[in-house]
């Protein structure tokens, strides 16, 4: 069972809808992704916090539906 690209960044841009996403799939098989983020929203955070609020909004997906995500997170630069 694979998870589309596009679902994917429905779900983080409805948890952060100022967010500039970049997603690939790394595999070509829809279970293999890498995923950039960048949001105000992770601004104070740590790297581990930044990636746990990008997991809770694929909603529990992660692990399951969707196999493997590269993540990659950051805030805006000026």
């Amino acid at each position: 069972m694979a998870m589309k690209a596009e679902d994917i960044e429905t779900m983080i841009k409805t948890a952060f809808p100022d967010a500039k996403i970049e997603i690939k799939d790394l595999a070509g098989d829809g279970d293999h992704y890498a995923a950039t983020v960048v949001s105000e929203a992770f601004r104070g955070k740590t790297r581990v916090q930044q990636h746990q609020m990008v997991y809770a909004a694929l909603q529990g997906n992660m692990g399951g539906v969707l196999h493997a995500l590269a993540l990659t997170t950051a805030v805006p630069t000026a």
